[in-house]
């Protein structure tokens, strides 16, 4: 017999090497090689026999047709994935533990009128039973099966296809054609090459539940995210009730929709106006709160944006932001002391974003720069004015895509102010009942504000 050879995989990128490193060339991470053995016998396909050799087409002769798509019970992950399940598509979904990745596939299995089989190697029958009975059993064709080893799985496939597969989660499965250990960055390859190549030959489509790093990205290989179709990110802090589902990676729809769902008792409820939730807890008028109107994908939303300046009780005064870049908001902080003249350096400065969320949007800027000099002169903005603009180093407030967009969003709120960028394109300055007032530079939209 030949001696069985091992290499080394980089866990958090899936870089190769004969011999052990230190320092992985491929994400530049430290202490990150594992020693796994190569597979002792040849890897086969998930089927014996019945294989099928394709042959090249002119590709004008390929009939250019679009395939229906299965429609979910849930319309925020109908929206999400472009219009609902592809057939033969593989979904992968990441995200923190206990945000309710398990929560959310379980929920559609139990509420989709297609036969289901929701195959899980972390939970119990029990357990399962347990959390569907919380949820509430609406359908009795989702079908449950626990087992890791993944060709008992296929046998199961193969068997009694269903027409739509739940793996809950890709690194609890193995294969036994592979000496190394489940969740290993060779047993994630092998098992999802696998389940890819059922998915397609059968034409059922198939989600898989991913573990993440604690940087946030998804455990084992990123060839891994290569594979599958579709790869979408559960976000949100547990100790808020809001969680946002964003699609990072889409091969049959766009990457800009997001899906927003609410945590109750009895699981996952998608959220059709998130504005009016995050603004419901405003009754009185106070300082350091600014009504900020931005773009989530093309799904525009309105929160507050919450600033606390204080007078800094050590030598080094604090900065601190919830949800929002620190960077951004030190950069922030010196434009308004540079081109304005506030002279924030001997002060505390906090913000947050109203109800967990961690937005990237620049046309943030405004709103919270409003919302620090409000809280810094103690003097509330107008209640009923929203802003949306970037701040540029230079002290000009620049303009955001779909302003449009934004401003009918305020309107249909309520809202009878709208601060933007002189930049934007509008096409008047009143649309319906609300009225879009124009700047060019930070310090005028203060004089505008404070007088």
């Amino acid at each position: 017999m030949s001696k069985q050879k091992t290499t080394f995989f980089c866990k958090s990128c899936g870089f190769e090497s004969p011999k052990w490193i230190g320092k992985c060339p491929g994400c530049n991470q430290w202490n990150t090689f594992a020693e796994e053995l190569k597979p002792s016998k040849q890897v086969t396909a998930w089927k014996k026999s019945g294989r099928k050799i394709a042959e090249p087409k002119p590709i004008q002769s390929i009939e250019a047709s679009t395939q229906e798509r299965i429609q979910l019970p849930d319309e925020e992950l109908n929206l999400v994935l472009g219009g609902g399940l592809v057939p033969g598509a593989v979904i992968l979904l990441g995200g923190e533990p206990g945000i309710g990745k398990s929560t959310l596939l379980l929920q559609i299995a139990l509420q989709t009128p297609i036969k289901t089989l929701y195959v899980s190697g972390e939970e119990s029958e029990t357990q399962i039973r347990l959390r569907a009975e919380r949820i509430g059993i609406q359908d009795n064709r989702c079908e449950i099966l626990t087992e890791t080893l993944l060709e008992n799985i296929l046998d199961v496939l193969e068997k009694d296809p269903p027409e739509l597969v739940i793996v809950d989660s890709i690194q609890t499965l193995y294969t036994d054609q592979l000496d190394a250990t489940p969740g290993s960055v060779s047993q994630i390859r092998e098992c999802t090459g696998k389940l890819l190549q059922f998915a397609k030959e059968e034409d059922i489509p198939v989600m898989l539940i991913g573990h993440i790093t604690k940087d946030g990205s998804i455990a084992g290989p990123k060839i891994l995210e290569h594979m599958v179709d579709t790869v979408l990110q559960f976000e949100g802090d547990r100790h808020h009730a809001y969680r946002i589902v964003r699609t990072l990676k889409n091969r049959f729809g766009g990457t800009q929709e997001l899906g927003i769902y609410e945590m109750a008792g009895n699981g996952l409820r998608g959220v059709k106006n998130p504005s009016e939730i995050w603004l419901a807890q405003r009754e009185e008028v106070l300082s350091g709160i600014g009504i900020a109107v931005v773009l989530e994908g093309i799904r525009p939303l309105m929160l507050e944006t919450q600033a606390l300046v204080s007078t800094a009780v050590y030598g080094t005064p604090q900065r601190s932001g919830t949800g929002f870049d620190l960077r951004r908001l030190n950069m922030l902080l010196a434009v308004l002391e540079k081109r304005c003249g506030f002279r924030l350096g001997q002060q505390d400065v906090f913000v947050n974003l109203a109800g967990g969320l961690k937005l990237e949007d620049p046309a943030l800027d405004l709103s919270l720069c409003a919302a620090i000099m409000s809280s810094f002169y103690n003097q509330p903005l107008p209640t009923k004015c929203a802003f949306s603009a970037e701040i540029g180093l230079s002290g000009e407030v620049r303009a955001v895509q779909r302003v449009d967009q934004r401003i009918a969003e305020a309107e249909k709120l309520g809202f009878t102010d709208i601060i933007i960028s002189k930049y934007n394109k509008t096409n008047s300055p009143h649309q319906g009942n609300i009225k879009i007032h124009t700047f060019g530079r930070i310090d005028e939209v203060f004089s505008w504000l404070f007088g």
